[in-house]
């Protein structure tokens, strides 16, 4: 008998909500299920999270170090990491060296990375890709508090009368907190939620009151909401007076933002508006979660502090159900913040001043430490395009699809001399532009921490074997580190060992003058760190079982313990529409994806709910534009084609496209390369929702689906294409201008089928259909026509499973249709279940007529929620019809 593997309880390698995940082993592979004592998910899990033992094969995995994309021995590359590093210092000074790292790294990764940076080469620039998303909330954080101190947790949210949700779909982005609201406002039905955010997103559906503002007016809101409190008698006097400073001149700063003035720049109805401010008004407690809709912009700092001046005005704050609360994107965002992997950090919450630097320097024994901040992310890569950085190496992240102008980033890179790359993927947009490429261990297989949006401090623990030869970017560092003379201050053996480092900087002269303080945790044995249980900092000698709410004692971190409120003047931003790019392009993540795709890309469920790259606009925008077809989305920097999307929801003069395809994934869908490298002159954050784009429709002559037996087919050279992981089978969708004359012999030179069973049909003029068997088993199936239709895909990927048997059946799944024999189930709707569209639309005929019915037939909506908007939206589309056919 087999012996059964224990489980293991670790952390989730997606967003910033941090759940805690159970790792358990099956014959054929590894099931997640959500750890039901971590205190961020309480059992609860996401699709996303749920599918993690999909996404662990060795598929496209970097198995060894490369040079010029040639193997080499770990010897080798690291000698020539260092040698490179230290070529280029000798010559042109350490500031020409850059790391650029990611918050998918553990903390300990992170802490080794900045410290050779900053402590060791001696010079700043060390970055992260966390810049993209948070760095605007840590700014304001320290505008207000001195300190970026998240003074929240989720039970807040739980536990507030009011909850502003803004600049977030959490449906979505965020499902666990979104379903912990989802639960609190069920068993507290007085409990409000408010929406912000100009589309109609999924999140809506929880709303009492959803504000469709006019897009980049947050800052007005929030000021013209604090003018309303100071009108209304609602200000808390006593909390200003005694532990404030800066209300009056934020108050008169406010107080030009009236109602109509605030309504008229926000694009609101005057009602609504006042309904917003008698909610917040009536509330006793409120919460204010907000995410990338504040953060990225090129006033995103601003937005944060008008929103934290209503929270420190009101008194709304230091207490249960109280709080702005900025919510991360990644698992590790935090503990990146943490050791300082932001360019204008130095490490654990310390600056560049005189007095942390010879701190620091004391405590790593350096005479080299950084004097001056660093170049942040989109600075440095802009210095690499000049030229005055020489040498960058990149860790576990993919900035040619995420940063903003991606091709100008590309181009820039192409010259940089020496780009070194660590990933656990050979085939990224950026692993191809790199000289050295170094395999580091991935999820489920590294050993660390990471903390979440909260604050919470969570193991992320190996349950696999490390694959090929990857290392852990910790010992990957240390290694160059020795190499360039630095053995003696990277000589850890474990991973635990650089945590206690780590922790006890944290609390090194510290005294309660730093947020950031988990010196009680110096001391833990490497068993007692293997075992760390979740905790919130700071954890010290005050505060041994860690910290659940800051600012209890109304004490903050500035040198006077008192908060600052932050005057606010709203600016739009600078680049708007014109005639040549009409259209505001707002961007942001899908339910089932997530980032870039590298790991989510490689799960077929989390492919199916939303399958191909799009652009979603009002019907009104773009008439001659129908659902399916191919669309051209232009800016001044760049063009992307994409799935036509009409949606009624969707604001006029607007259009929705989501952040994650790459090159892997589609043609030309990177959605940043159309994004303007634009950033808050206080953060240094991109501006990614706020682009003048043209939509125009793309002339298609015809369209396809093709779908190849095997896994590692290219795809046919067409002007449109679009990859939908599908287990063993590559599946492309396909269209381009110009029309074969030959569609078999067409076919035949994208790939060999010459020798094999053809079965085909042309019908008419308007398409071609192809089938091609070898020993009784369905090779390849292709189905093109003028217009952009589909074939039942369920049905073509069950057929190479189990072959159709009798003619008629061969005939059907010729046609692209379901068998008689059959059920279609349409598009996927719940991808915990794989439920379809016609399933749920069966359902409904016969008698499900709510959610509830719904889960109990089908299972949809009964594991992590995401699809429940979706599932109402159906049920009330179908019974509506039902009763328009009864009159």
């Amino acid at each position: 008998m087999k012996k059964k593997i224990p489980a293991v309880e670790t952390t989730c390698a997606y967003c910033g909500v941090g759940c805690g995940v159970t790792m358990q082993s099956q014959a054929d592979g590894f099931v997640a299920n959500g750890s039901p004592t971590h205190p961020a998910n309480n059992g609860r899990l996401c699709v996303k999270g749920s599918a993690l033992g999909e996404t662990l094969g060795l598929e496209g995995r970097l198995l060894q170090p490369e040079i010029d994309h040639q193997p080499v021995s770990w010897s080798q590359a690291l000698d020539a990491v260092a040698e490179g590093i230290q070529a280029v210092i000798a010559e042109h000074g350490p500031q020409a060296v850059a790391f650029y790292g990611s918050g998918q790294l553990l903390t300990e990764d992170y802490y080794v990375a900045n410290k050779l940076m900053k402590g060791f080469i001696g010079a700043g620039n060390m970055d992260t890709n966390s810049r993209l998303c948070m760095a605007s909330a840590v700014a304001g954080y320290k505008r207000a508090f001195g300190a970026d101190a998240v003074p929240c947790n989720y039970e807040d949210l739980e536990q507030a009368d009011c909850v502003i949700l803004v600049g977030s779909n959490t449906a979505w982005a965020h499902p666990v907190v979104y379903q912990r609201l989802v639960k609190a406002k069920a068993d507290r039905p007085d409990m409000r939620i408010v929406v912000i955010d100009p589309r109609k997103t999924a999140t809506c559906d929880l709303a009492d009151l959803h504000l469709a503002l006019r897009p980049g007016s947050d800052a007005a809101l929030f000021c013209g909401a604090l003018h309303a409190m100071a009108e209304s008698g609602k200000l808390d006097a006593d909390f200003l007076q005694h532990h404030t400073q800066g209300a009056d001149e934020t108050l008169q700063a406010a107080r030009s933002w009236t109602p109509d003035k605030t309504a008229d720049y926000c694009g609101l109805s005057l009602p609504e508006l006042e309904a917003f401010y008698q909610l917040i008004a009536n509330s006793q407690r409120l919460v204010t979660l907000y995410s990338m809709g504040i953060n990225q912009s090129t006033s995103g700092v601003d937005k944060c502090n008008a929103i934290i001046n209503l929270h420190l005005a009101t008194g709304q704050i230091g207490r249960a159900g109280c709080g702005p609360f900025s919510i991360t994107g990644q698992p590790n965002a935090m503990g990146g913040r943490e050791v300082g992997g932001l360019a204008n950090q130095l490490a654990c919450h310390m600056g560049f001043t005189p007095t942390d630097i010879e701190r620091v320097g004391r405590f790593w024994n350096s005479k080299t430490v950084a004097q001056t901040a660093g170049l942040n992310a989109v600075d440095l890569f802009r210095a690499i395009e000049n030229g005055e950085i020489k040498a960058v190496w990149i860790m576990g992240t993919n900035p040619l699809v995420s940063l903003p102008d991606a091709d100008r980033v590309r181009a820039g890179l192409a010259r940089c001399p020496l780009v070194i790359v660590s990933d656990i993927l050979r085939e990224t947009d950026t692993t191809r532009m790199a000289h050295i490429l170094l395999p580091a261990l991935g999820w489920g297989e590294k050993n660390g921490t990471v903390t979440n949006s909260e604050r919470c401090i969570s193991r992320q623990r190996a349950f696999l074997p490390a694959l090929g030869e990857a290392k852990p970017d910790w010992w990957i560092l240390s290694q160059v580190a020795k190499r360039l003379g630095f053995g003696e201050a990277f000589g850890w053996q474990h991973p635990a060992e650089i945590f206690r480092e780590h922790a006890a900087l944290s609390g090194f002269e510290n005294s309660g003058s730093r947020a950031f303080d988990i010196s009680g945790l110096a001391h833990l044995s490497n068993e007692q760190w293997d075992a760390l249980q979740p905790i919130q900092w700071p954890v010290n000698a005050a505060n041994p079982q860690g910290t659940a709410r800051l600012f209890t004692d109304r004490i903050f971190y500035h040198a006077d313990g008192k908060a600052r409120l932050i005057a606010i003047a709203p600016r739009l931003p600078a680049t708007q529409p014109t005639s040549a790019y009409p259209l505001v392009m707002n961007t942001g993540r899908v339910r089932d994806q997530w980032h870039t795709m590298t790991r989510t890309g490689k799960s077929a469920r989390l492919m199916q709910h939303i399958s191909e790259p799009y652009c979603q606009f009002h019907p009104d925008d773009a008439p001659d534009i129908e659902a399916g077809d191919v669309v051209r989305v232009a800016s001044s920097h760049g063009w992307l084609l994409l799935r036509a999307q009409p949606d009624r929801l969707q604001p006029r003069g607007s259009v929705f496209v989501p952040i994650h395809w790459n090159s892997r994934f589609s043609q030309q869908a990177r959605v940043d390369a159309l994004i303007a490298s634009e950033t808050d002159p206080l953060s240094g954050q991109p501006e990614s929702k706020h682009m003048p784009v043209s939509l125009k429709k793309w002339k298609a002559a015809w369209y396809a689906e093709l779908f190849i037996r095997g896994d590692n087919f290219a795809p046919p050279a067409v002007a449109y294409w679009s990859l939908i992981t599908q287990p063993d089978v590559a599946h492309f969708t396909l269209a381009d201008s110009s029309r074969p004359d030959d569609w078999l012999a067409w076919l035949k030179e994208q790939y060999a089928i010459d020798g094999n069973i053809c079965q085909s049909a042309r019908l008419g003029d308007d398409g071609f259909n192809l089938l091609v068997w070898a020993q009784g088993e369905l090779r390849l199936a292709f189905y093109a026509s003028r217009s952009p239709q589909q074939p039942e895909r369920q049905a073509v990927l069950s057929a190479f499973i189990n072959p159709p048997t009798t003619a008629q059946q061969r005939l059907a799944l010729l046609a692209g249709v379901v068998r008689q024999d059959a059920t279609p189930t349409g598009a996927m709707i719940c991808s915990c279940f794989s439920v379809g569209e016609a399933q749920i639309v069966e359902a409904i005929g016969q008698g499900c007529h709510n959610v509830q019915q719904l889960g109990m037939k089908l299972k949809c909506g009964t594991n992590c929620g995401s699809c429940i908007p979706e599932l109402k939206n159906i049920i009330a589309d179908r019974i509506s019809l039902q009763a328009t056919g009864a009159r």
